[in-house]
């Protein structure tokens, strides 16, 4: 029987939630005003949007891990025993992160190394990570675990609101923007991580009152009938979600809610202000 190792890239924030230290984490950098950090160890999600929010024309970029350092990764892993790994990644549509692990996986021809699209982010990326954690320790093999993600990666939606598309059209995230440009920063639609893994356009909203009421009268349709873990994504706004984990605790199908920050490398594509509510099928 393998030993599997698993590792999930840092934009799933499994940094922010309690989680087996076996799984490697391999993170993006992001570059304010020319300075490097790399994600969650030289900054975090609160000093991220602290210094966004004060300053909203600040200089900002990003850039993935690369094929190199997930090549060294790799190498640990298997220095450490592993002689199979499987590997989570943000979607391929928001990320080249996913593109990196496949080419850093075909530098290692003589270990199968299984590089798997999450189509998703955040909590869905991060129990992902886990549950792959959790099976191998079962001694699962690599199929069955792949079998569950792709199971998990099926059965999961995500709801987004933002404060300004400003963010998502800059750098190209937002899959369905054409059509609306001409009012495209007096809106503030609800979104969804679609299917295949993209931002895309749910409802064309004015206000952020109404995108997150609408988001949540279209959630709780959606789960009706399901038994669910529920997770709600923060930015600069977690003490205004409070009531709504609150509110949705009280709800029968809904088994938990997690709180999770959006990362700073993913916040920087959406922005301060966004939110996120998603649910897992169990």
């Amino acid at each position: 029987m393998s030993r599997i190792g698993v590792a999930v890239c840092g934009n799933s924030g499994i940094d922010y939630l309690v989680h087996d230290k076996e799984i490697r984490i391999f993170r993006s950098l992001l570059y304010i005003e020319g300075k490097e950090y790399e994600d969650f160890v030289e900054i975090t999600t609160d000093e991220f949007y602290d210094r966004v929010t004060k300053n909203p024309d600040i200089d900002i970029h990003t850039a993935q891990t690369s094929t190199g350092k997930i090549h060294e990764m790799y190498q640990e892993m298997i220095h450490s025993g592993y002689d199979e790994l499987i590997i989570v990644t943000i979607s391929q549509h928001l990320s080249g992160t996913y593109q990196n692990a496949v080419l850093a996986a075909k530098l290692i021809p003589d270990i199968p190394i299984h590089v798997f699209d999450s189509q998703s982010l955040s909590y869905v990326e991060a129990t992902l990570a886990s549950t792959a954690k959790k099976m191998a320790d079962e001694q699962k093999s690599s199929q069955e675990i792949l079998d569950r993600l792709a199971w998990i990666r099926d059965h999961n939606h995500i709801y987004v609101t933002v404060d300004t598309l400003k963010y998502l059209v800059k750098n190209g995230r937002l899959s369905n923007a054409a059509g609306f440009f001409g009012t495209l920063f007096k809106l503030k639609p609800l979104l969804e991580i679609s299917k295949v893994g993209k931002v895309a356009t749910v409802d064309k909203i004015r206000t952020t009152q109404k995108a997150r009421q609408e988001m949540l009268e279209r959630f709780m349709q959606e789960i009706k009938g399901k038994t669910v873990d529920c997770f709600i994504i923060y930015t600069n706004n977690l003490a205004e979600l409070f009531d709504l984990q609150e509110e949705l605790e009280q709800i029968p199908e809904i088994v938990d809610v997690k709180m999770i920050p959006l990362t700073p490398v993913v916040g920087c594509h959406a922005g301060p202000g966004t939110m996120g509510l998603g649910y897992l099928e169990k």
